[in-house]
């Protein structure tokens, strides 16, 4: 049980948000590197859904880290830099005189950085999680490009989680609290993995976000034609996770999923490609 425990950090950590009760050893260190990719969309979930001007496609590259301070408190790290296009438009300027490949914008997102507390191991995992990301986003007012919320986001989040023989589930449950008049939001999702053959997992996994509508922030209207980091936005995601292993401490991910409601948030699927590795 003890080392499928160290197994199933290492597969709760290939996603972003972190959201898996276990919780890294004392002076141990994972980190991943992954590339996810929402291309060429142009229409978006709403009441009803709209369409934009011109194509988007929105690139991230993501460095992200756990250092194990204790046994049961580990410190979160998440770096994500920014790739977007904003193409097919007449004018790539939406707004104002039109500088040369002002509709691209190469730039960091919200860096995050939080603690994550196990309190309590026994037949379930227990813990706690407090995060902030920072306002390090930018913002390009000729062609409306944001890479990041223009404003700080506090994320408690409630996470319990139970591992098997060849598989786990974790759950979690929280709220994403942001500054600058932007709305907040409410959280909960979980999923479960287990082991197919030797060296791969399978994973299904749910996730909510749901807007309070409690912000009424004043963006520009060029920001509001593509709808990047604007206010209210919320989804209900689905999906599938792979994890390919070449060692205990060195492999693969892959995660596919797909909204089923949204707001705000693009009509396109996102896929996620990462490697991953343990020291």
């Amino acid at each position: 049980m003890k080392k499928l425990s160290k197994l199933l950090f290492l597969f709760i950590s290939i996603s972003a948000f972190s959201q898996g009760p276990w919780t890294q050893e004392k002076g141990k260190f994972y980190t991943q590197l992954s590339f996810t990719t929402i291309p060429n969309y142009n229409e978006l979930f709403g009441d009803p859904d709209y369409a934009i001007e011109g194509k988007i496609t929105d690139n991230t590259i993501q460095l992200y880290g756990e250092y194990g301070i204790t046994n049961n408190t580990t410190l979160i790290v998440n770096v994500p830099y920014k790739i977007i296009r904003h193409k097919e438009l007449v004018n790539p300027c939406l707004v104002g005189p039109c500088p040369e490949h002002t509709n691209k914008e190469n730039s960091l997102g919200n860096i995050e950085i939080g603690l994550k507390h196990n309190f309590y191991k026994k037949d379930w995992l227990l813990s706690g999680q407090f995060s902030v990301e920072s306002n390090t986003g930018s913002f390009d007012t000729n062609s409306g490009i944001r890479t990041g919320y223009d404003a700080f986001t506090f994320t408690p989040l409630f996470l319990a989680g139970k591992s098997f023989k060849k598989s786990y589930l974790q759950t979690f449950i929280g709220t994403k609290i942001r500054t600058n008049n932007y709305s907040s939001n409410f959280k909960i999702g979980g999923e479960y993995g287990g082991k197919i053959s030797k060296h791969i997992w399978l994973i299904g996994f749910l996730d909510i976000e749901k807007s309070f509508k409690n912000g009424d922030i004043d963006l520009p209207n060029s920001n509001s034609a593509t709808a990047l980091y604007v206010n209210d936005q919320e989804y209900g995601v689905v999906g599938v996770k792979a994890i390919g292993e070449f060692s205990d401490n060195f492999g693969v991910t892959a995660s596919l999923p797909a909204a089923f409601y949204g707001n705000n948030v693009a009509k396109q699927v996102a896929l996620t490609l990462g490697v991953y590795k343990k020291f």
